[in-house]
Formats: C-alpha cells, structure tokens, sequence
C-alpha cells in the first residue's frame, strides 16, 4: 500500500487560471488547443523559489513538506510550463493536492470566534483588538500575553 500524500500549504489562489498562446494576432480562440495542466501547489512552488526567491529549505518550510518533495513538485511544475511555451500549449492552473491552512480562530478574552486562513487572522482579534487568540485546530495561542 503506497503512503498517503501529504497535503501542501498553498498561500496563493491565481485569480486567473487559463493562459493560451496568441499566434498572428489572432487571441480567443481556444477550441482544440492542447493544454498543460499546472496543479496549485506547483505554481505556488515557483512562486516561493522564482518570486520571493526563498531557498530550497524555506520553501519546503513554508509549503510545510519535505526539501525532496519541494523539489520534486517544482522540476515538474518547471517542466510543464517550458514544454507549453515550447509546444505552443495552454497552461490551465487548478487541482492537485494542497490546503490553504483555514482554521476556526477563537479569541481567549471575549470568545468571538471565526473561520480564515491563517495568513489573514492576524495577530489580535479582529472583534476586541486582544492578542489572545487560539487556533481550535491546532489548540495553540497564536500570540503571547502583553
């Protein structure tokens, strides 16, 4: 029995999903052109190393899985984007196997809770400005006590 895959944080969702090749002028039409699907975590992958220009280990760190699986996941995503260009393929972003990290937050001093990503909670409540704020996921305090 294979082991289970493990599932890769992602911090960005592209708003737009679908890039196709303009040959002569001639943009829109779409109908019978080959496509290369490029998975979410694949992209948010060359985003950490090529955008934020993050190391090989800090990456890993972030997408919360192992340096080999980071390298593996972004050889492939490197793959299917030059082969697109190359072969005048559209590139179609969407699938795979990753998580946005949403948790329900609960703030320890009024007990106002709500469901986000942890990247959008922030360091207080957004309802009575405390700092005491727990992941009910995870049961940890996000920040410690002033």
């Amino acid at each position: 029995m294979p082991r289970p895959v493990k599932w890769r944080r992602v911090e960005y969702i592209p708003e737009n999903k679908y890039f196709a090749p303009c040959s002569k002028g001639k943009c829109g039409c779409f109908e019978g052109l080959d496509e290369v699907q490029l998975k979410i975590e694949e992209l948010e992958a060359m985003r950490l190393k090529d955008i934020e220009e993050l190391n090989q280990e800090e990456c890993a760190a972030r997408m919360q899985i192992s340096r080999q699986t980071f390298q593996n996941i972004i050889d492939e995503a490197r793959k299917k984007v030059v082969t697109a260009l190359m072969e005048n393929q559209a590139i179609r972003i969407g699938g795979g196997h990753y998580t946005r990290n949403v948790c329900e937050f609960k703030c320890i001093s009024c007990g106002n809770e709500t469901q986000m990503t942890y990247e959008e909670h922030g360091p207080v409540c957004h309802h009575c400005g405390s700092n005491r704020v727990v992941c009910n996921k995870k049961k940890c305090i996000t920040q410690c006590e002033r």
